[in-house]
């Protein structure tokens, strides 16, 4: 749903576009930081199955909250939603982990192919959702006053069909995911667990004052990184030395990837406005005007799908061969191709007219040089969080991996907010001209981290130890 929400805010409740860059980097803020909440009470208390349940019932009542009433129950809806993702996303990636074994070279082809199931539902959703929303699809069924509800709605079901297949498949995981207090009775046991769901639901409230005003959300960005590191700082006490250098490497990956999603995320927000304003309809020359929105919140997933199988066996093939490239080199591929997909955004202003409306076609391929890039970090980040955590830490280093996202998401709504400021005076090619800047800005920021990543690569490595 995340490609809707900074469209609707301005055009539903009212909100500048300043404003609702800064609205959207809080709300995926706090849906990123709730996954560090979330892998810490699956490690200590529900499991992951339990809690990649739990969080699925939350997302899909947030779903249909926002489906009824999108505009008065915005941030209600958004509140299930956060907690929901807090409990889901961290545990569903660490069971993947998980049905490899130490040193299995298909633990990052695996991750690759999961990136690719992931993205099935952004596909759909990613362009259904907004092109409803706006009427390019489904105007002659959907009244026009109920085109957002229907579009928040199609989250909820795809959702429930999501939790459904999970019921039907879990058998096959044998005992990955089971709770961890096996060994309490089932009477101490039940009660944490109910103690667990409680505090979850009595927190939303909390959770919608958060988001609602960003001023705390600066606040609580400030306060949450610091305690997780002390947290970690302090576990890792509990392990050696060869473990703690993991840890560190570990947190290296984590702190890059701060600055990666910081980027990639502009998708949601200052690219929402930069497709919405200055990209015509035309794609490849078929004859049909598609919501440029929906190419921007969709041709991203499109291309994982498209691609995401041939990038795990090319690893592979190139570790078969013994000329696979480190996770830390993946790293800084990643970070190369995010710059190039930004210099292509910014190459779209060649290609306007005098009305600042320019190339679709030019900025589906930026989405395409990105993709690749994400794909050299995002699954083998998660990958190489499964294989570096200690096994007692590893739904809470996941839950780390995700927290630096969340910190990428805020800083990607203080960037988009500063971009929208720029323009917000300027129309037409104007605008375009600030937009395409600024992307060619952040490309130059991508290309250092890419650099910087591969000369920091012989360090990371021995850190990593033996791992790949």
């Amino acid at each position: 749903m995340r490609g809707m929400l900074v469209i609707f805010m301005v055009e539903n409740m009212g909100l500048l576009k300043k404003e609702a860059n800064l609205q959207y980097g809080a709300t995926q803020a706090f849906v990123y930081a709730f996954t560090f909440v979330g892998g810490l009470l699956a490690d200590k208390i529900l499991g992951y199955r339990k809690s990649l349940f739990w969080g699925g019932l939350l997302m899909i009542v947030g779903s249909i909250i926002l489906a009824v009433d999108p505009k008065q129950f915005f941030f209600l809806g958004i509140g299930f939603n956060i907690i929901g993702t807090g409990f889901f996303k961290p545990n569903i990636s660490t069971m993947v982990g998980s049905l490899y074994k130490e040193g299995d070279p298909r633990t990052d082809a695996g991750f690759s192919f999961f990136y690719m199931g992931v993205n099935l539902g952004a596909l759909i959703g990613g362009y259904l959702c907004i092109a409803v929303a706006h009427g390019s699809m489904l105007s002659s069924v959907v009244p026009v006053y109920l085109r957002w509800n229907v579009a928040f709605g199609f989250a909820s079901v795809v959702m429930v069909i999501s939790l459904l297949t999970f019921i039907w498949t879990q058998k096959s995981l044998g005992p990955i995911g089971l709770s961890p207090l096996l060994k309490f009775t089932v009477t101490r046991r039940k009660v944490l667990e109910y103690i667990t769901y409680a505090a979850s639901l009595a927190v939303i409230p909390f959770i919608i004052l958060l988001v609602k005003n960003s001023k705390y959300t600066d606040i609580f960005m400030f306060v949450i990184g610091p305690c997780a590191l002390v947290y970690f700082f302090y576990e890792m006490k509990n392990f050696t030395w060869q473990e703690n250098k993991k840890i560190i490497a570990a947190l290296i990956f984590i702190v890059f990837s701060i600055f990666f999603w910081a980027f990639f995320e502009q998708s949601g927000g200052s690219l929402s406005f930069f497709a919405e304003d200055n990209l015509n309809k035309s794609l490849l020359g078929i004859p049909y005007e598609f919501d440029p929105n929906g190419i921007n919140n969709s041709a991203n997933s499109l291309f994982v799908i498209m691609f995401a199988a041939l990038v795990g066996i090319i690893w592979l093939w190139m570790h078969k061969k013994k000329i696979e490239p480190t996770t830390t080199v993946k790293f800084g591929l990643g970070f190369l191709f995010l710059a190039g997909g930004f210099y292509v955004f910014y190459y779209t202003k060649f290609f306007a007219n005098a009305q600042g409306i320019t190339s679709l076609n030019v900025f589906t391929l930026g989405w395409l040089v990105i993709t690749f890039g994400e794909l050299c970090l995002s699954p083998i980040g998660m990958s190489v969080m499964t294989k570096l955590s200690p096994q007692k830490l590893q739904a809470g280093m996941m839950g780390m991996w995700f927290l630096a996202s969340a910190y990428g998401q805020y800083f990607a709504g203080l960037l988009g907010a500063d971009i929208a400021d720029t323009a917000k005076e300027a129309k037409g090619m104007k605008a375009l001209t600030i937009y395409c800047d600024s992307y060619k800005q952040l490309a130059l920021y991508g290309l250092i981290a890419g650099v910087l990543l591969i000369c920091l690569s012989p360090l990371i490595k021995k850190l990593m130890g033996g791992v790949k």
